[in-house]
């Protein structure tokens, strides 16, 4: 029988949206295991200090997450909490996911310093966003908008935007992140899936740790198998297409009726160009389901429209 683990070390982001999930998985886990004492590590990244250059500029997302990783190794956290939106694709080395808790809002919604939604928005009105998803959706169905960078956490942002005197007439969010911090005032309008699909993995969490046997176990009460099985098809279609957390692909996937449904989105970077696959398949086959519409898009010409994005 295996000793049993008291104590743990979660790292963390500092943000406040970073923290809010922290203590989220903190909260599950000390119900999960009433013995358990938890210490929570704030870490600094590089995405964090580095604040005026766009994230595919400085090297995509992942710099959120690589000196949580570089801890886990060496021992110095347990675990670290991500948004699974904002976690590479591949893995680090002796690392995995050890839990996914049941998703929150899966959508995007508009924050708009004039309460106009975007359809009302006047030609050349700036809208501020991190992600080229979003930028590359917004285009496509509002030609006349210009998406521009914008960097902060959520209450920065939302600032900015509201800022009389600042470059921002809207910016688009994660309702996810908007909802954990007690923030649907401040909402606009929410962008359907039609307009504004998602990225993979968002509104879900991931718990990473060492692939080791005794925190596995202790994470498994956190496990929602609907959410894992939803988000790796996501995340198969994002990686057998070839692309990572900085371009334009979108994936939703979500069990109906027995079924596994995947819709994958791949945009150019001007949002003239969409090409749009969808399937299904038994809830037991999420990578076979991703791989199979990734070759779909692909025979379509995706791989052209990524490569725009890297040129």
């Amino acid at each position: 029988m295996s000793e049993r683990i008291d104590a743990v070390r979660l790292g963390t982001r500092g943000s406040m949206l970073a923290r809010w999930q922290t203590d989220y998985v903190a909260g599950l886990l000390a119900k999960a295991w009433p013995h358990l004492h938890i210490h929570v590590e704030v870490l600094h990244t590089q995405g964090d200090r580095v604040l005026d250059r766009p994230l595919p500029v400085i090297g995509g997302k992942g710099l959120f997450t690589a000196e949580l990783e570089e801890a886990l190794h060496s021992g110095a956290i347990d675990l670290a909490v991500h948004s699974l939106k904002d976690l590479p694709i591949e893995l680090a080395s002796g690392l995995t996911i050890g839990a996914i808790p049941t998703r929150g809002a899966v959508h995007d919604v508009v924050i708009s310093r004039s309460g106009h939604p975007l359809a009302q928005l006047p030609a050349g009105a700036t809208v501020g966003t991190s992600s080229r998803r979003r930028g590359a959706q917004l285009l496509r169905t509002y030609p006349h908008l210009r998406p521009i960078d914008i960097r902060g956490n959520v209450d920065t942002r939302i600032r900015k935007t509201l800022d009389p005197a600042g470059p921002y007439d809207a910016i688009m969010l994660a309702a996810a992140g908007i909802e954990r911090l007690g923030r649907p005032d401040a909402v606009t309008e929410a962008l359907s899936l039609e307009i504004m699909l998602p990225a993979p993995g968002q509104g879900a969490l991931a718990v990473q740790c060492r692939d080791d046997a005794a925190i596995l176990r202790l994470l498994a009460p956190l496990e929602d198998p609907v959410t894992r099985v939803a988000v790796t098809a996501e995340r198969a279609f994002l990686r057998h297409v070839g692309g990572g957390c900085a371009v334009p692909v979108a994936a939703y996937a979500q069990i109906t009726a027995g079924r596994l449904h995947l819709r994958g989105r791949v945009l150019s970077p001007d949002g003239r160009r969409c090409i749009e696959v969808e399937g299904d398949s038994h809830p037991d086959e999420p990578e076979m389901l991703g791989a199979k519409l990734a070759a779909q898009a692909l025979a379509q010409g995706a791989a052209s429209l990524l490569a725009e994005e890297t040129s």
